[in-house]
């Protein structure tokens, strides 16, 4: 509370403080604020999903991701050149220029088992290569999107 002493050598009245108290004000903004903090997380809109931890790095590279597919038929490709199954691990190696930092998405029909489409991640992913990502084409797009995973080394 704002108050004032009264001069004790009784030289007449002192004019009051004009001061305003800001203790009430400072108390409902802190109660203003722990009301939102607890309140923001449960405003989250959506469907409650259990999301996977995934320790991916942000895609910022310069250089274009080396592209493998496998098409409905099992048949590899890297880029648009076929190529047989065992000369996929040599022919990334020499395509990246030995850089395992390159990024390589991996193209599956859709009509292949998905085991096929693991096989070849393990196998990339085997070979050193650690930018390894799945590319689908999520509705409404016209380009296809790419979701970054790591395939667990093939037992």
């Amino acid at each position: 509370m704002a108050f004032a002493l009264r001069n004790q050598d009784g030289g007449g009245d002192v004019a009051p403080m004009a001061d305003m108290n800001v203790t009430p004000l400072v108390d409902v903004m802190l109660v203003l604020l722990i009301v939102f903090m607890v309140a923001a997380p449960l405003m989250a809109v959506g469907v409650p999903v259990d999301l996977p931890k995934a320790q991916a790095k942000q895609l910022n590279d310069q250089k274009p991701p080396i592209v493998v597919s496998i098409d409905a038929t099992g048949s590899f490709f890297i880029d648009q050149t076929a190529i047989d199954s065992d000369k996929l691990l040599p022919t990334l190696t020499s395509n990246s220029e030995n850089d395992k930092e390159r990024r390589i998405h991996v193209r599956g029909d859709r009509n292949i088992n998905y085991g096929k489409v693991m096989e070849v991640m393990g196998l990339i992913n085997s070979a050193g290569f650690t930018k390894v990502a799945l590319v689908s084409e999520a509705p409404g797009q016209s380009a296809p999107a790419a979701a970054s995973a790591v395939a667990a080394p093939a037992k």
